[in-house]
This record gives C-alpha cells, structure tokens and sequence, in this order.
C-alpha cells in the first residue's frame, strides 16, 4: 500500500511543520526550545516512539478481542534513551498495563504479541530505504 503524507512549513514560525495525512489536517510537529523551535508541538523523535507505544496497545487489544478476554484497556509508557543515539543505539523502554487481566499467563502472552505489531518488526527486524530528492517549484 502506497500513502503520500504532506508536510508544510508553517509560516511565521520557525521551524513548525503542519501535517496532513488522510484528511487529518490538525497534525504538527516542532522541535523544543532547546533546538531553537517553540515546542509547540510533538517532535519527530515523539512521533517514533508514539508510534510503537500506539501499534503494541492496538495489536494487543485486537489480540484479546478476538480471544475474548475481558481487556478493559491499555496503559503505554515508553521510556527514550538516546543518549546514544550519535553512535546508533537508540533504546526505547515500553510499560504496558492491561486493564481487567489478571491470569498471569493472559498477561504475558499480551506482552508477546504486542513484539508483533507492525511498528515493533519495522524497528527492529527490516530493512528501510529512504530516498529523498529535491523537486523545483514550477
């Protein structure tokens, strides 16, 4: 499946980006202050760990739907070190609390599956290819 999102600079901000995505058109992202932006928004980095915390809670609620488990609901947290990230280790840390499962062994399973969610094997199982060239407005 192919998907085009847009992406635009907003103007009279610094480096804010407005996204849309899908008719999704309330999307932004920023960089914090710290990086000269307003942080008026989630920065990239928050889109990627937002992205697994999301996938692992929906991959398991689907999961426990479908054996009927009585899952509540899903607690994320997901932890960021990149403190080495300049050297290629980027390590996230994901907290996942399942409402209204107490069976031990339910909970452990829900933990497996949640590895399986498409954004967990993209992180860390394929290959991505990124090819970017510049376009010049007509």
């Amino acid at each position: 499946m192919k998907k085009t999102i847009d992406i635009q600079s907003v103007r009279n901000h610094i480096f804010r980006q407005r996204v849309e995505l899908d008719g999704f058109e309330d999307l932004f992202v920023d960089v914090p202050e710290a990086y000269g932006g307003e942080g008026g928004a989630p920065d990239p980095h928050d889109y990627f760990d937002l992205s697994l915390g999301a996938c692992k809670a929906i991959t398991s609620m689907m999961y426990a739907r479908r054996k009927k488990w009585p899952l509540e609901g899903i607690s994320v947290k997901v932890h960021r070190d990149d403190s080495d990230e300049r050297h290629g280790t980027y390590r996230l840390e994901v907290e996942m609390t399942f409402h209204g499962i107490s069976d031990p062994e339910q909970v452990e399973r829900l933990e497996e599956i949640s590895h399986k969610c498409p954004i967990h094997r993209l992180m860390t199982s394929s290959t991505v290819e990124v090819s970017t060239r510049a376009v010049i407005p007509v």
